[in-house]
């Protein structure tokens, strides 16, 4: 729970009761508008008590979320120094030792060989995408506009 109180996450919790508080007090002038003759401010009323019910359940999504990180964290980052095999399937080895469900990662792009009829001949369209990836590689803080082929 300690985990909550930082002040990254207290600068969230703020956040979500002043949103919340917010969307519905925009409501309530919505309804006192629709009640006065305002037609159209009926559907206002309802979708901003809608605004507010999601901003909870992201918060409520994103605390669930840091408490999952919190109880996995240690069992998680086994393997991940590993330089023999991939690190991501170590890491979903050891995780699924633990009790825990893997989270699937984010890697690098990797480099395919396709052939195209079995005939031995490498796809051009796939060397085509190797040498761009190779080339940003390469280049890294170029655009992806500024590749020359």
């Amino acid at each position: 729970m300690k985990r909550l109180w930082t002040p990254a996450w207290i600068a969230r919790h703020v956040a979500m009761v002043v949103l919340v508080t917010a969307f519905l007090a925009l409501g309530w002038w919505q309804v006192s508008r629709a009640a006065a003759g305002n037609a159209i401010s009926w559907g206002y009323a309802v979708e901003w008590p809608i605004f507010a019910g999601f901003v909870v359940f992201v918060w409520w999504r994103e605390v669930r979320h840091a408490l999952r990180d919190a109880e996995a964290g240690p069992t998680a980052a086994v393997g991940e120094a590993s330089e023999a095999g991939d690190p991501t399937v170590e890491r979903a080895e050891a995780v699924e030792g633990a009790g825990v469900r893997p989270r699937p990662g984010i890697g690098r792009p990797v480099r395919v060989t396709r052939t195209v009829g079995g005939h031995g001949e490498e796809d051009a369209e796939l060397a085509a995408y190797n040498r761009y990836l190779s080339w940003l590689n390469a280049n890294p803080g170029a655009k992806p506009g500024d590749y020359p082929g």
